[in-house]
């Protein structure tokens, strides 16, 4: 009875293996939905769009962008976490990824063992602004400034989880000095009353701030990244005006759900590094200020990366108080 059990087991065994690898090899024959969890015309969005765009001769189907905000991200992400691991739902999201689960008590989803890594698509650099008429005119004074008046400065973000607020708690912890923090309901709302002089000072990506500051209608004082950014060539890093760890960029990674068969990572990864490869999605993300990650587009980079990145920022938010929500 145990020896027919056994055979029943491997038989069955192998009849879903060979299942998984027949859908696997059909792959993909009808649209890819590519969740961003954030609206609409941001950063993100910008990203997952030309990327959809350029893996789609590869694959030979269209790419989808579905936008689903909320949550710091939280809520798309988990959505494509539940999704059936079939390929057919993938994630476009940056550093939240890795912050949310010290941000929120249950963000649904495991960041470290919860997905499939498909790999590190680009990294963004942040860029330190504040309104046009704010009197310092470099970073040495600007530091300077915060020090002296943190009492009656604004310092402006997109909401918790978003790329400003993390750099804003990264500049704020730099300084050793508390500033009035004014969350927004996204980057748009947020730069515009920068720009109408509403708040004082922000940190933000290069993918938000380049058009503004190259309009002359926010002032930039230093950028976050290790070098200098070839948009603003004359703007210093952070590293170089004295603060040598510093250096804060909004990578962006692609993950499918827990479980999704080999072969179809296997597909996902070539599509990506051919994608990533294009000249058109090259060119449209230097334009936003954009550096392609090429060489870590696998899903070893972006592990590794989640990995060394949620306790990172979870010890960050420990030691200035932020409690998750």
């Amino acid at each position: 009875m145990a020896v027919a059990l056994n055979k029943l087991f491997v038989s069955l065994g192998a009849a879903l293996a060979c299942s998984v690898t027949a859908q696997a090899a059909g792959y993909p024959d009808h649209p890819i939905n590519m969740v961003v969890p954030f609206a609409a015309g941001g950063p993100t969005d910008n990203v997952a769009r030309a990327l959809a765009e350029a893996m789609r001769p590869v694959l030979g189907e269209t790419i989808v962008v579905e936008n689903k905000g909320g949550a710091g991200g939280s809520i798309g992400t988990s959505q494509v976490a539940r999704a059936k691991p079939d390929g057919y739902n993938i994630l476009l999201m940056h550093i939240g990824f890795s912050t949310a689960p010290s941000l929120y008590k249950k963000p649904g989803y495991d960041a470290i063992n919860g997905m499939s890594p498909i790999g590190l698509v680009v990294d963004v650099p942040m860029t330190i602004i504040a309104r046009e008429d704010f009197p310092p005119n470099n970073i040495q004074e600007l530091v300077q400034y915060l020090k002296d008046n943190q009492d009656k400065v604004s310092l402006a973000n997109a909401g918790i989880g978003a790329a400003s607020h993390l750099c804003g708690t990264m500049l704020t912890e730099a300084l050793g000095i508390e500033l009035l923090t004014v969350p927004y309901k996204g980057t748009a709302p947020a730069i515009a009353d920068l720009m109408g002089k509403q708040v004082d000072v922000m940190c933000d990506q290069t993918t938000n701030t380049t058009q503004q500051i190259k309009s002359g209608k926010v002032k930039v004082y230093a950028v976050t990244s290790a070098e200098r950014v070839p948009t603003f060539p004359d703007v210093p890093t952070m590293q170089e005006s004295g603060f040598k760890d510093f250096e804060v960029g909004i990578w962006h990674g692609m993950w499918a759900p827990k479980d999704t068969p080999q072969p179809v990572v296997d597909t996902l990864v070539k599509a990506l590094q051919t994608g990533m490869a294009d000249k058109d999605f090259q060119n449209r993300m230097a334009t936003l200020g954009a550096t392609v990650m090429d060489k870590e587009a696998n899903p070893a980079a972006l592990q590794a990366k989640v990995e060394q990145q949620v306790p990172q920022w979870a010890a960050l938010f420990k030691k200035v108080g932020v409690e998750p929500q």
